[in-house]
């Protein structure tokens, strides 16, 4: 873990309430893995004592970025940033997404914004797969020419339509589990909110799937310190126990996790 004075590069708009922030941030660029996230002090916004934590976007050089979406007090202050101002980072931190294991076909699942660690996978991976993208509706679909250029067979569903197949991502990942014809084993790789990353474990565990799951928290001091951020999880032998998403994750076997009504 590093803390850095990092210096804005660039802030530009990603369609829709979407920003991506890049950063100038050499020591953190250089050991951060996909699934892994920053935390940031924003300036001038003085009322949060808590940093705000971000997925990692790009990592590339020295450069970092971040890609968030206006959604509270925090990123709506953030939207202020300038090129050329120096903002306090903290990272990488976390446990991201481990290597895809040999022989299988990697499938990543996204919802929203939770593109963001999947790109930075995808990006490093040494196979191409297939993505499902949902999204609420085609503003929030993001990144596609991205996978794309990647070489990777993309699926997005919408829940309005506009895009894609109608309804929640997991039709598309239906279908294509119930139809395809590949000898390898899908593995997957999820990250977007509680909801979608269930209905992803569950359906990965029925069918005797590995997948692994990336999970949102509200966290406050980022280093598993506050228990701000517990998750309830499985020990091998069956039991239970509080784990850290900060620290422990935010990435998880899908095998792990006990839901609130689990």
């Amino acid at each position: 873990m590093e803390i850095e004075q990092a210096s804005i590069l660039r802030h530009q708009p990603c369609g829709g309430a979407y920003r991506e922030l890049v950063l100038n941030a050499p020591a953190i660029a250089a050991s951060v893995r996909p699934g892994q996230f920053l935390h940031l002090r924003i300036p001038r916004f003085e009322q949060a004592v808590l940093r705000r934590p971000f997925s990692v976007f790009r990592a590339e050089g020295e450069h970092i970025s971040i890609l968030y979406k206006t959604v509270g007090a925090g990123t709506m202050a953030l939207t202020g940033v300038r090129e050329g101002e120096v903002v306090n980072v903290m990272g990488p931190l976390g446990n991201g997404f481990p290597s895809s294991s040999p022989g299988s076909l990697p499938v990543l699942v996204a919802g929203g914004y939770g593109v963001a660690p999947l790109y930075l996978l995808a990006r490093r991976m040494d196979m191409a797969g297939i993505i499902f993208i949902g999204a609420a509706t085609s503003d929030d679909v993001l990144c596609v020419e991205d996978f794309a250029a990647f070489g990777w067979q993309i699926e997005i569903a919408t829940e309005d339509g506009s895009r894609g197949a109608r309804g929640l991502v997991t039709g598309p990942l239906d279908a294509w589990l119930a139809s395809r014809r590949c000898p390898e084993q899908p593995e997957i790789f999820a990250c977007g909110p509680d909801g979608m990353l269930r209905a992803v474990g569950e359906r990965a565990i029925k069918a005797g799937h590995r997948a692994w799951l990336s999970m949102d928290r509200h966290m406050g001091c980022g280093v598993g310190a506050c228990l701000g951020c517990v998750q309830r999880l499985k020990k091998a032998d069956g039991s239970a126990y509080w784990g850290r998403v900060c620290r422990d994750g935010p990435v998880f076997d899908a095998s792990q996790i006990v839901w609130n009504n689990g």
